[in-house]
């Protein structure tokens, strides 16, 4: 783990990197005293641990959960999953794992099912004796704080894993910062967003970035690319673009395909490949019909991320218009591939321009398609930036390199370390 305290300004928290070790929390000593659990916890049991959801269907920040889920040591944590709804994609592995779920179903954070199912929740929390109640996203945040602290659980920590949010989730959020006693960040820049935009005090802040199943870093089976390429109508030799998040707003798909129609003639048999599902799908289909690149897209929906499916693509690609640390750039990373990304929140964190990839700005469909064109352009480039990346995801976002500073955060936060 690493300890990176500047002087002055937003990165007065606590970075936590590369492993465990004494030195990289120490700054959490004076407040933990506060934070001994009560003797109702028995020396050398496991710590309880609650993990708070939205949802566990497929998404950056569920994914990211049930990956520390089912590494965390049981011999040192009892963890149990809450979530507003209980039905989703990612349930098999928490089952797998002998991970119980338990269902709160919240309508909305402002409403009667909030007070309904809080109350039960901080029922729950008493009767179960948690330890450690730890909010993975936006909404997840105010209803675990708001109530964690109703029931009195000592340690409560929550997230922040994204770019910009409504003005009345962000109040939401501000209120559950307050209420707990540390906020993570996944990556340097959003905990510099905490301190900066959301006022949390740096002492609070700790960034502990995403990382990707080892699994991820695996070439891919040949039989099953020549089987996605051939659902995918995926000719040999056609330079394919591809991209890997929700059809939604803020991923800005649409710069995408008017970049793809600036390339259309320097590149005749290009295809881009997106991996997703969302809201914009028809109107993302009816661009590409005006625009005369139709039959260079491909709309492949939602797909498992294992075998990695970056490894589909010569360049992979980024687009939002906000973002906080996002898990697709490292599996693009994992499959030695080089990126293209808008130069938004935690994403300059994860490319360094000219090193593993190219950022250009929000907005742009000239700029993506300038960089694209680079790279398309130049094998060895491509080459070049893919190895570099995969290297700089096995050093930074793998569960070696990462999970030790979780693990060592509970305990030091209850007292047990």
């Amino acid at each position: 783990m690493m300890d990176r305290r500047s002087a002055g300004g937003a990165r007065g928290f606590v970075v936590s990197a590369t492993g465990a070790g004494d030195d990289a929390l120490a700054s959490e000593r004076e407040p933990v005293a506060s934070l001994r659990l009560p003797p109702t916890h028995a020396a050398g049991m496991p710590l309880n641990v609650v993990f708070c959801l939205d949802s566990i269907n497929v998404g950056g920040t569920e994914m990211n959960a049930v990956r520390v889920a089912e590494r965390l040591d049981p011999a040192r944590f009892r963890l149990s999953v809450v979530c507003f709804r209980a039905n989703g994609a990612l349930r098999p592995r928490f089952d797998a794992a002998g991970i119980p779920v338990y269902e709160f179903p919240v309508r909305s954070l402002y409403g009667a099912s909030m007070i309904r199912e809080g109350m039960r929740f901080a029922a729950f929390l008493r009767r179960e004796r948690i330890d450690i109640v730890h909010a993975h996203d936006r909404y997840a945040n105010v209803f675990g704080a708001v109530f964690a602290r109703l029931a009195g659980t000592r340690c409560i920590i929550t997230s922040k894993r994204w770019g910009s949010i409504s003005r009345l989730h962000a109040v939401g959020n501000r209120l559950a910062y307050v209420l707990s006693n540390r906020v993570l960040g996944n990556s340097t820049r959003v905990g510099e967003s905490l301190v900066s935009e959301d006022g949390v005090t740096p002492a609070k802040v700790v960034v502990i970035p995403n990382f990707v199943d080892d699994a991820l870093f695996n070439e891919a089976d040949p039989a099953w690319l020549a089987r996605m390429r051939e659902e995918l109508s995926l000719r040999d030799g056609a330079p394919i673009v591809g991209t890997v998040a929700n059809l939604r707003v803020i991923k800005d798909h649409r710069s995408l395909i008017r970049a793809v129609a600036l390339l259309r003639d320097r590149f005749p048999s290009l295809v881009l490949v997106m991996m997703g599902a969302g809201d914009q799908q028809a109107a993302l289909e009816a661009l590409g019909t005006e625009l005369g690149v139709g039959s260079m897209l491909r709309f492949a929906g939602v797909r498992p991320n294992l075998p990695n499916l970056n490894r589909l693509f010569d360049v992979s690609v980024l687009c939002s218009l906000s973002e906080g640390f996002p898990n697709t750039l490292v599996e693009a990373m994992a499959a030695e591939r080089p990126v293209v990304a808008t130069r938004v929140g935690g994403i300059v964190d994860a490319v360094e321009e000219e090193r593993n990839g190219l950022l250009v700005p929000v907005g742009s469909p000239q700029a993506l398609a300038t960089a694209l064109e680079r790279l398309l352009g130049d094998p060895e480039l491509r080459r070049r930036f893919g190895q570099e990346g995969r290297a700089m995801a096995r050093s930074r976002f793998t569960a070696a390199a990462i999970l030790p500073a979780l693990g060592d955060l509970y305990e030091r936060l209850c007292g047990t370390k």
